[in-house]
């Protein structure tokens, strides 16, 4: 992002009106790039309101990300990543990004956040919507120097620590659903999206992407009714006025995914299955799983060592993984 646009968006992220000769002045051009300005931030998906012979404005205030103040915050909670925490306004994936990129020495992690995903990915392809300021949406990789046992469940053990992080702010009817998703009153409240590469006995890398809903505008919320789709919720409704700042939630839930990929190296899955048994939105619930062969129907039984899940389907449980299903509740 140029360095013009990017200062003209700071002023504008207060939500207020401002004119275009007071924009021009403060940013030292004339009210012509400015207009020109507007149109590159609309172009990127940034919804800016003109109005008419009175300037220009943010439908709503947006905090933006800053790196400075989430380094700051991780510090706090004893992780110092430097240069190796990078806020991107815009961009493709944060999962591509750091995927694309040579894996982090153990020890090492990395982190991208980005304002803006043009494809952001969920899982089995699907994209993640988000439009500007109104959710979160971040990657870390990580490399663990040997595979710990179970690396086949660590999407639900990262899971287990976005979950618990989101209950540590006041969210405690924050549940997870198998596999990947966060959720609130059985509403979507996010996702993740783990991509991993691993040698047997040897390294293992991973990137985990978390895409989560803040404050989602109407027409966003629109978007994304469709027929069969989970119904959505976001931060703001679930906490009301106890809803931190985007650059204090990002700390919080990037410090959430690091300590889970800490613990779980030196444990595996083991120490996180009771905890994920505990969060399970769908514990003893009739639930469908469809699956290319045919949907099926039984009662959800929680997951196995390796979190594969569990279905008990006319008196027999078995086993379903996450690259085949997706699952849903069976509403009466």
């Amino acid at each position: 992002m140029s360095r013009r646009r990017e200062d003209l968006l700071a002023l504008l992220a207060d939500g207020a009106l401002h004119s275009g000769a007071d924009l021009a002045a403060r940013l030292g051009v004339s009210r012509a790039a400015v207009w020109k300005l507007v149109g590159e931030l609309r172009s990127l998906g940034v919804q800016v309101e003109s109005l008419p012979r009175s300037g220009y404005r943010l439908p709503r205030p947006v905090e933006l990300l800053d790196a400075a103040r989430i380094r700051r915050a991780l510090d706090a909670r004893g992780w110092r990543l430097g240069a190796r925490l990078e806020v991107l306004f815009d961009v493709d994936s944060t999962n591509t990004y750091l995927y694309e990129a040579a894996a982090p020495p153990a020890g090492q992690p990395r982190v991208a956040l980005a304002e803006l995903q043009h494809a952001g990915r969920g899982r089995r392809g699907r994209s993640w919507l988000a439009p500007f300021g109104s959710g979160l949406t971040f990657s870390v990789g990580w490399t663990f120097a040997e595979s710990p046992p179970g690396l086949p469940a660590l999407g639900l053990a990262v899971g287990v620590g976005v979950a618990r992080a989101l209950q540590s702010l006041g969210l405690g009817a924050a549940r997870v659903k198998w596999p990947n998703d966060l959720v609130w009153q059985l509403r979507k409240l996010g996702g993740l999206l783990l991509q991993l590469r691993s040698e047997a006995g040897g390294p293992a890398s991973v990137v985990a992407g978390l895409g989560i809903n803040v404050s989602l505008p109407e027409e966003g919320r629109a978007a994304l009714r469709v027929p069969g789709a989970q119904p959505v919720a976001d931060l703001g409704e679930a906490l009301g006025d106890r809803l931190p700042g985007r650059n204090e939630l990002a700390a919080t839930l990037v410090a959430a995914v690091l300590d889970t990929f800490d613990d779980f190296a030196r444990g595996g899955y083991a120490a996180f299955a009771p905890h994920w048994a505990a969060l399970d939105a769908l514990a003893g619930a009739p639930v469908r799983v469809a699956q290319v062969g045919g949907d099926v129907e039984g009662e959800a039984c929680g997951t196995d060592a390796d979190g594969a899940l569990l279905v008990r389907v006319a008196g027999e449980l078995r086993r379903f993984h996450s690259g085949e299903v997706s699952l849903r509740p069976v509403t009466p």
